[in-house]
């Protein structure tokens, strides 16, 4: 082994949890301006992005990377029925539930993206909008109908599903899944001279500079409109009426067609120029093309008249260095969306700029809709389609169109051979429904081919072989160093790349959980199960040393002086992750909790290891008990939530029967911060993570993330309420583990990692791995020097095994280097 003296991945015990700060998203501003009569206009409320922050900081995980520029929430997500469901044999129910509304629900058995990986996707359609799940397939574990509405929290019921045999309900519901949004999109691209302060004067320019001319270049195509057959975003193409040329072009998969002042009819009768108003005022996203130094006045949205118009995406060009200046102006109502713009916000490469322009601007217009007046909207519509929809149907209940079988009975996987006519209705069920897709992809409403073979998307990680050939059964894991520490069956084993495996501790010793703590010398580890279940500290440079002695593998008798006696029958520990206060650890007892601390060590805290290492082997009396906390069940996650203060305000997470409680440390007090309802609740991680300094947490259970801020604090105590900048989103299949990896948060499943955005849960890639097992996850930290400037990085690992014929391989999965 030669990774020992290098500098540890998981020293900083902050690279553990998150941080990250909306201010990396914009600030919210009043913004007024006044027109050229010094008239003051109508003031608004915007979040204004303009990429500006100390230069020379370090950096914080969280902000723009090259790398983390991806669309949000892809088709692949938001479009389901169009891309697995059309035109193949799948299952379609009516029903309503306990409440007399109406419901449908969509079944479909299919391979998760084509990596022969089987799985049921179900789509349930309310009139508060779509619930999206995946379930396993078992070929000897039947799935009934009945099961997949549960899993969807749908467990009561005024009417019983039925199946729904008759091919038109494809149309149907294809026009329900047309309510959660444009596939493709139209943004306003505005020109402004320099003093110009009104809309008006805008709108009023004929013509654009050459620099103008060359950002439209960039964009897209120049398109002669009559007879285009592409996308055509609400412009004629046959009579020219609304222009003779415009600019288009097509970005992963979305075609976008660009309403552009200068080339929609211009009229010298009418100064306000209704013609182009009416399509540029009409859009949800507009960019505004200033000319002009930075000094001269600049755009502000209340300049421009229009209450559809939430995004203005402002660009300057330097001709000094032929670069791009780029800041965002997003309504206040609009949820965050990325990517954050750089600082500064400038781009000499002007493919990545136009890179990072229709990204940010298609996840702007995604996110607009999300407003309470689109979402509103929305769902008034679906509402009154589902209800429409089911009226329609009802004639048919006692017909031959609706299947009557049992709700409980489970979902045909395949025809049978002897049910000719149950073939005939499939066969005419998948033709109509291949009908339907191409006539949708004709018309422009879907993605075009291009998207569908993934050939533009970004992944934002790679996959890197560790090590190979790796036989055991893992039980858990923890970086060390460049290494790998793995309690196995046999025992515990020191994997690295391109090395033999050391064993540690023998199979006598049964790790069940484990942390490294290379900056505090200390292995923690929790042993054993039942009564006999212990917490047991080691000195990691006692270990090490034992390793490269090539001593025996200590066995269970060896460690009799590691363990912390008062830890007797644990099942559960946490530590805190919080590099910058004392290292605290919480022990769950069936309902007790025991809190733990590390005895604080005056001077410097590399002398202190040493100092302390050549005292004793192990570390067991540098520990206290501090207090005994009585729940009133046991804890099934624990997670320590550091204060601001970290006097008398740190918090325990606790989740047992179906909630979540915080519990003060200091004074033992217990306080509901989350009620699951559901029937059923399998809890998966909470994870704490801080905006600006503040405790959040990542509530994760079922199908579901919450984000809840655990503040303000009142003399100690959370005040539990809801947030501004809470929000809660729903994974597609159900994860055991769950990684936060900023700006990212991965979740795990048997042949999955589905990454999303921390910040407002967007998800951006979903990587299939068949027989996945997350090992351990850490983050590298590492410094870059630039030009005067040196910057922090931090690299997220995650390493996980795949089981294959020959065994197990470990693979270390990383984020793709920033060029």
């Amino acid at each position: 082994m030669n990774h020992f003296c290098s500098s540890s991945v998981s020293e900083d015990l902050g690279c553990r949890r998150g941080e990250f700060s909306r201010k990396h998203y914009g600030s919210v501003e009043l913004l007024i301006s006044s027109d050229a009569d010094g008239a003051i206009q109508r003031a608004g409320r915007f979040r204004v992005e303009n990429g500006s922050s100390d230069e020379n900081a370090d950096f914080t995980p969280g902000t723009w990377r090259r790398t983390d520029v991806h669309l949000e929430n892809p088709e692949y997500h938001t479009r389901w029925y169009f891309k697995y469901f059309l035109g193949k044999v799948h299952q379609n129910y009516i029903g309503t539930d306990a409440e007399k509304n109406p419901f449908f629900l969509s079944v479909v058995l299919s391979n998760q993206n084509n990596q022969r990986v089987p799985q049921y996707r179900s789509i349930l359609w309310k009139k508060t909008g779509t619930q999206k799940i995946c379930l396993p397939y078992s070929p000897t574990k039947t799935l009934s109908v009945k099961s997949i509405l549960s899993a969807m929290n749908l467990d009561k019921f005024e009417k019983s599903p039925r199946e729904i045999l008759h091919p038109e309900i494809q149309k149907d519901l294809l026009v329900l899944e047309e309510q959660e949004g444009c596939v493709n999109f139209k943004f306003g691209v505005l020109y402004a001279k320099d003093g110009q302060l009104t809309d008006d004067e805008m709108f009023s320019n004929e013509t654009g500079s050459d620099s103008f001319q060359r950002l439209l270049n960039l964009l897209g195509d120049t398109i002669t409109l009559k007879g285009w057959t592409g996308y055509r975003g609400g412009l004629d193409t046959k009579n020219d009426t609304t222009g003779i040329y415009s600019i288009y072009t097509v970005y992963q998969g979305h075609e976008i067609m660009f309403h552009v002042s200068t080339m929609l009819p211009y009229s010298k009768e009418n100064k306000q120029q209704v013609e182009r108003k009416r399509h540029i005022g009409n859009d949800i996203v507009t960019i505004v093309f200033q000319e002009g130094e930075e000094s001269s006045p600049a755009f502000k949205p209340s300049m421009i008249r229009s209450h559809f118009t939430h995004i203005f995406a402002l660009v300057r060009y330097n001709k000094q260095n032929d670069s791009y200046r780029l800041k965002i102006f997003s309504e206040e109502s609009v949820p965050l969306f990325g990517p954050p713009l750089p600082s500064p916000p400038v781009f000499t490469d002007h493919q990545e700029f136009r890179d990072f322009v229709l990204v940010k601007l298609i996840n702007g217009e995604k996110a607009t809709l999300e407003t309470p007046t689109f979402a509103q909207k929305r769902q008034r519509t679906l509402d009154m389609l589902i209800r429409s929809l089911y009226q329609d149907l009802m004639p048919d209940l006692h017909k031959n169109m609706l299947n009557r079988r049992s709700f409980s009975d489970v979902l045909p996987e395949s025809p049978r051979s002897a049910r000719k006519k149950e073939e005939a209705r499939q066969a005419e069920f998948v033709r109509l429904g291949q009908a339907l897709k191409l006539k949708t992809i004709v018309r422009g409403d879907a993605l075009t081919s291009s998207a569908t073979t993934n050939l533009y998307k970004k992944e934002p990680w790679e996959s890197q072989c560790f090590c190979s050939n790796f036989p055991h059964e893992v039980v858990c894991a923890d970086s060390w160093g460049q290494s790998l520490l793995v309690s196995t069956d046999v025992g515990v084993l020191l994997i690295d790349d391109g090395q033999s495996s050391v064993q540690v501790f023998d199979k006598t010793l049964q790790v069940k959980q484990m942390h490294v703590l290379e900056a505090l010398d200390l292995l923690i580890t929790r042993a054993d199960k039942g009564k006999d279940s212990r917490l047991l500290v080691f000195r990691m440079s006692a270990v090490r040393n034992g390793i490269e002695a090539k001593q025996m593998a200590k066995s269970k008798y060896d460690c009799r002086e590691n363990k912390l006696e008062k830890t007797k029958g644990c099942h559960l520990y946490a530590i805190n992750t919080h590099h910058s206060s004392e290292l605290r650890i919480v022990v769950a007892i069936r309902n007790k909790l025991l809190l733990i601390t590390k005895k604080y060590n005056q001077g410097n805290s590399l002398t202190s290891v040493c100092l302390m290492s050549s005292l004793s082997e192990s570390p067991v009396e540098e520990f206290q008990y501090i207090r005994e906390i009585c729940l009133s069940d046991p804890p099934v996650i624990m997670t320590l939530v550091d204060g601001p203060t970290g006097d008398n305000d740190n918090m325990i997470c606790v989740a047992y029967r179906h909630q979540f409680d915080l519990v003060n440390e200091s004074t033992g007090e217990s306080y509901r911060l989350h009620h699951v309802e559901a029937s059923r609740v399998n809890f998966v991680a909470a994870i704490d993570v801080y905006e600006d300094g503040e405790a959040g947490l990542l509530l994760c259970y079922n199908y579901v993330c919450y984000y809840r801020k655990v503040c303000p604090y009142n003399g100690g105590s959370p005040l539990v309420q809801t947030s501004a900048s809470d929000f809660h989103f729903s994974w597609n299949q159900v994860p055991y583990a769950i990684v936060c990896a900023f700006p990212y948060i991965l979740a795990f499943t048997t042949d999955s990692i589905e990454i999303r955005l921390v910040v407002n849960g967007n998800l951006v890639h979903t990587a299939v791995v068949p027989e996945l097992q997350l090992v351990a996850s850490r983050v590298r930290h590492r410094k870059t020097v630039l030009g005067p400037c040196v910057r922090s990085h931090y690299n997220v690992y995650v390493q996980f095994l795949v089981t294959q014929t020959s065994g197990c391989a470990s693979i270390e999965w990383r984020q793709s280097p920033s060029e």
